[in-house]
Order: structure tokens, then C-alpha cells, then sequence
């Protein structure tokens, strides 16, 4: 493998910097609040959230629909949330069981999306590499959803980029040619820092250098993915740019 030389740091958010199914978690907990709602029933809930987004990214990705920012796509997610939540509060027995599919709850559960809590090294982490290198936060989250992100998690960066600029989403190689352009850098001389492989290969496609962070809710490397760096927490990876 070449020698690492780094001039930026790009970080994806949803699920490195900020524990994105916590957050949903509680925004269908305070949806629903009903007893009939077990810890299964809110994980198959947020199963349905999540697949939903994935699969709606994907498909603008791939042509099949235009594009629509990701405050449009948790909508759409959080109306199929309220819909399956309405249908076991029925089940229940619940007084009002309409009221959880009602607009403004269905609202409040899709802005839920925008309060994510950072994982436990994620503000210190920043706040180490960012006396070392220009870190840019680059995330599929629309320009409105991210500016929440960041201030409610309390993220520190010298420039955040949406996927909204790029029109489309990760692992679109126009998503990652925005940090490239902004950094004003070659691609081998930017460091693309994710959980999920999938963000990483996309970078690793258009000549970005990679590194791995281990996060309970992200997507582990395959045994065929060679990325440059590997690390536990923000820490470990800190530890490894040679960041004291």
C-alpha cells in the first residue's frame, strides 16, 4: 500500500458521527406512546424507516425517480412508520389510535431524523483532528437537515457538504466529487472516513483514501474491501494520522 499523506479529513455523519437509530428510536417511542409498542415493535418500526430511506436513495441514484432532498425522503418514511403504528395501536385497543398517523405527529417523527445524539468520542474526535487538518462533513442529509445535525450534536467542521449540491446521494460519485472540489486537492490527498463500507468503496472509487470506523450500527468491510485505515473510535483513527 502507498504512503498515507492527508491533507483533509471528509467525514460522513449518519451513523459515524451520530447514532442515527437512536435518535429515530425515540421519535417513534414519543409517536407512539403506547404500552401495545414493545422493544420488537420499535425495531421493526425503524426496520421500515430505514428501508424505506435506503431504498428511495437508491432508486434516485439509479434514475428511477428525481431527485427529492432528504427532508422529503424521512417524510415519506415517517408515514409509513405512522401508518404500521397505527395499525398496532388499533390492535391495542388505543382510545385514539388515528392520532398517531396525524400530520403533525407524522411531522415531528420525520424531523426526528435532524436530532441525532453523537456517538461518545465523536465532539472530542473532531475537535483533536481539526488542529491538524481541514475536516469537511459531507452527508447525504439535505443542507437544512444537516445544519440541524450539526447543531444539535454539536459538530465541529471547517466546511459540512450536502448531497443536496450533488443533487443525488452517496455512493454517487458526484457526492464525493464535492469535497474534491471544495478541497481543491487531489482525491488521493483526502481522506474519506466512514462506518459503512459502502460509503467507502464509493469513495475509494472516484481516488479518495479510506478509513474504516468500527460503529455498532454501521456496515463492517467484507473480507474482499482494502481500505487504508481501520480504527475502533475517533480516537484510534487520531492515533493512527499521528494526532497527539
Amino acid at each position: 500500500m502507498a504512503e498515507l499523506t492527508i491533507d483533509a479529513v471528509v467525514f460522513d455523519v449518519l451513523g459515524t458521527l451520530v447514532d442515527e437509530p437512536a435518535g429515530l428510536r425515540e421519535g417513534i417511542g414519543a409517536l407512539t406512546q403506547s404500552p401495545a409498542l414493545d422493544a420488537p415493535g420499535t425495531e421493526r418500526l425503524l426496520l421500515l424507516w430505514q428501508q424505506h430511506i435506503e431504498r428511495e436513495q437508491r432508486r434516485v441514484v439509479d434514475g428511477d425517480r428525481p431527485y427529492l432532498p432528504s427532508d422529503a425522503l424521512d417524510r415519506e418514511a415517517a408515514e409509513v412508520v405512522a401508518r404500521a403504528a397505527e395499525v398496532v395501536a388499533r390492535a391495542a385497543g388505543a382510545e385514539d389510535p388515528g392520532a398517531v398517523a396525524a400530520p403533525d405527529a407524522v411531522e415531528s417523527l420525520a424531523r426526528a431524523a435532524r436530532r441525532l445524539p453523537p456517538w461518545p468520542d465523536t465532539v472530542a474526535g473532531l475537535a483533536r483532528l481539526a488542529g491538524h487538518f481541514p475536516l469537511i462533513g459531507l452527508s447525504n442529509a439535505s443542507r437544512t437537515a444537516l445544519l440541524e445535525l450539526n447543531a444539535h450534536a454539536g459538530l465541529r467542521w471547517h466546511q459540512a457538504l450536502s448531497a443536496e449540491d450533488a443533487r443525488t446521494y452517496k455512493p454517487d460519485p458526484a457526492v464525493y466529487r464535492l469535497a474534491v472540489t471544495v478541497a481543491g486537492l487531489p482525491p488521493e490527498r483526502l481522506l474519506m472516513v466512514a462506518a459503512h463500507a459502502w460509503d467507502l468503496r464509493g469513495a475509494q472509487a472516484l481516488g479518495l483514501r479510506t478509513a474504516y470506523v468500527a460503529r455498532p450500527v454501521g456496515d463492517p468491510p467484507t473480507a474482499s474491501d482494502r481500505f487504508d485505515l481501520y480504527a475502533e473510535d475517533l480516537a484510534d483513527l487520531a492515533g493512527q494520522l499521528g494526532v497527539s
